[in-house]
């Protein structure tokens, strides 16, 4: 086991490189080959590990490669950790990654940058598994910086346009604030427990008080960079502009893998958070205004992926959502449902815009569904998972939380069932935007429109399927399961979450929440279905809510009033009073004294012999007079 660790992340590393060198020389089938062929071989390693981690009865292998740090009494090996929670990390990463390389092979074809982009998503598979195989905090950092890198570079993979780069720019940005967060964490838990170990951490957490103000201090800044990673108030803004790379990226990073990275790494140091429940309060709070908000947003939205990248930031709100209540369990099974369905809508929603020659605004669709006959059965089939109607996968692993919500506080409840209806209500309002009705482009772009090749459309087929399924990886007693994920986690240090309700209060909640999923159908059926309701143009008259909405609540525009702008203005203070006149008026004026003065002491050499002897005989007297008071 120890020998096939090492070689998980090695393997998308290599192909990083291979791909890079050979990008230019590469044929495109070769560069598809190996940039896939690696992150699969990493799959069936990933499997192989699983199944001996399962059959094994320690269940945390830790294997340290070489002793990397070392400083005074802390020691920072670079080590991995291979335990359940990890162990289902892997599959989710390579597994979705696999088929998000395939997916790109036919997406991506006929872009002049392939092997480019290959060697990205390869240098990304390698960073997301440093991030979770890290077995301390700075080995994890550095997964955690690797794939922000990466984020950036394929988001702004198209940089000849502006718009684009200026996306990628921001989402570095707004990470570094969260990052600079964990770091400052990361510096205090050594200074706390004299390692950043997470075998040596947590059992010394036990000696810690509940709220303890050092616990809290250290929960709160890894947090605040689970909020910049994680795309949660008030750093989530980038998340939408990433939409400007390339489809794949969007499904891989921004829905499937690096957006999770928070929730892995609060999960991970759940016995942390757990010591800190003021903490955990601020989560549950800041998780469910995210998860409201970014739907609002998404109701009035009319770029196919940017529906989807919102909806993402408040599926992830949810996550922290259940974070906050102590329901690690619950969202850490709706990261590997969300995984699924939202990959296969992101997919799929490329499979659409792929269909369109890049066309984005639903707008402009309509009557895909004879056209696209397997994108429309695999999208209908993600968006009925992330609306949460059973019995596919997003109904189990949502109702989970809601419930360990409900138990938590009724009123954070609410907001999440409210959420659920506008889920529920934006999804399907997209699939009948885009497949309902008549084509409403010109009658020359609907002679084109045609379903994706087979290597598009298999991804799009596998993730369907899990996604219909996936609720039984924590099947709920009630339901006839066993809770399977959650004896998993166990062996992880994460215990599993009892709820504290009868049988009758959980079926209700799960009606409650089912319930609003349908009255949304409906109300998206009647309003862009039978009503056929088009969205009104970018510059059309719109309510003041709708405008409010569609206009994203002005947050980009309130950033840029209150922290942009006082910036730029103090910039220019320090620009034009603090460096120009200051400093370089300090430079300036030793080298203008240094100037003028030898300007005057050149006029001594005047040439004259008298003069020179005169001095000569000034410097003899001077100096025998120094020593004769130095004397005396």
């Amino acid at each position: 086991m120890n020998n096939l660790l090492w070689l998980v992340p090695l393997l998308p590393l290599l192909g990083f490189i291979i791909n890079g060198l050979g990008r230019n020389t590469f044929s495109k089938s070769l560069v598809g080959l190996i940039g896939s062929g690696v992150v699969l071989a990493s799959f069936v390693l990933s499997v192989v590990l699983f199944f001996q981690l399962s059959g094994s009865a320690e269940k945390q292998i830790n294997v340290v490669l070489f002793d990397w740090i070392s400083a005074g009494k802390v020691q920072i090996p670079l080590a991995f950790l291979l335990d359940p929670l990890s162990s289902v990390m892997l599959l989710i990463i390579t597994g979705i990654g696999f088929l998000i390389h395939i997916y790109s092979i036919g997406y991506m074809h006929e872009d002049a940058g392939f092997g480019k982009f290959f060697s990205y998503l390869n240098l990304f598979i390698f960073f997301m598994l440093i991030l979770v195989l890290g077995s301390n905090y700075i080995v994890m950092f550095i997964g955690w910086e690797g794939v922000g890198l990466c984020s950036y570079l394929l988001i702004g993979f198209w940089y000849t346009n502006q718009s684009y780069a200026s996306a990628a720019k921001k989402a570095f940005v707004m990470n570094r604030i969260g990052d600079l967060g964990f770091l400052i964490g990361v510096f205090m838990l050594v200074n706390a427990f004299g390692s950043t170990e997470f075998a040596q951490i947590f059992p010394q957490a036990s000696k810690f008080v509940t709220n303890d103000t050092t616990i809290i201090t250290i929960t709160i800044l890894l947090f605040i960079g689970a909020c910049g990673k994680s795309a949660q108030l008030p750093l989530f803004t980038w998340l939408p502009d990433a939409m400007a790379g390339p489809t794949p990226v969007s499904a891989l990073i921004h829905a499937a893998t690096m957006v999770t990275a928070g929730i892995y790494m609060i999960a991970r140091s759940s016995v942390l958070f757990d010591l800190a429940p003021v903490t955990q309060n601020i989560i549950a709070i800041v998780g469910a205004a995210t998860a409201l908000i970014a739907a609002l947003i998404a109701l009035t939205q009319t770029d196919i992926k940017k529906v989807l990248a919102y909806s993402t930031v408040s599926q992830l709100g949810y996550m922290f959502l259940g974070l906050g209540v102590g329901a690690y369990t619950g969202s850490f099974f709706h990261v590997l449902t969300h995984a699924f369905f939202k990959a296969l809508l992101f997919l799929g929603a490329g499979s659409v815009i792929h269909a369109m020659h890049h066309e984005q605004d639903m707008r402009h669709m309509g009557g895909l569904r004879s056209k696209l006959k397997i994108t429309f059965a695999t999208m209908m089939i993600g968006t009925i998972a992330i609306a949460g109607l059973p019995p596919f996968s997003g109904f189990f692993s949502k109702d989970e939380i809601l419930a360990h919500t409900f138990e938590h506080s009724p009123i954070l409840w609410g907001v999440g069932l409210l959420t659920a209806f506008l889920t529920s209500f934006y999804m399907f309002r997209m699939m009948f935007l885009t497949f309902s009705g008549k084509y409403r482009g010109t009658h020359h772009e609907e002679t084109h429109v045609h379903e994706s090749p087979g290597v598009m459309t298999f991804p799009l087929i596998v993730l369907a399927i899990l996604a219909a399924i996936g609720g039984l990886i924590n099947l709920p007693h009630f339901a006839g399961g066993n809770e399977w994920l959650a004896h998993w986690l166990a062996g992880a240090g994460i215990a599993p979450q009892e709820l504290g309700l009868d049988h009758g209060t959980e079926i209700g909640l799960m009606g409650a929440s089912v319930g609003a999923a349908v009255i949304a159908l409906i109300f998206a059926y009647v309003k862009y279905v039978k009503n056929a309701d088009i969205p009104v143009a970018d510059e059309g008259k719109r309510s003041v809510l709708a405008k409010l909405s569609y206009h994203k609540f002005y947050l980009d525009e309130i950033y840029d009033t209150i922290i942009r702008k006082p910036l730029d203005a103090l910039s220019k203070f320090f620009y034009r009073i603090v460096d120009k006149k200051v400093i370089d008026g300090l430079v300036n004026g030793l080298g203008w004294t240094a100037t003028e003065g030898s300007k005057n002491l050149r006029l001594l050499q005047s040439g004259n012999v008298g003069f020179y002897i005169f001095m000569m005989v000034f410097g003899i007297i001077a100096l025998l007079l120094y020593t004769y008071l130095s004397i005396s």
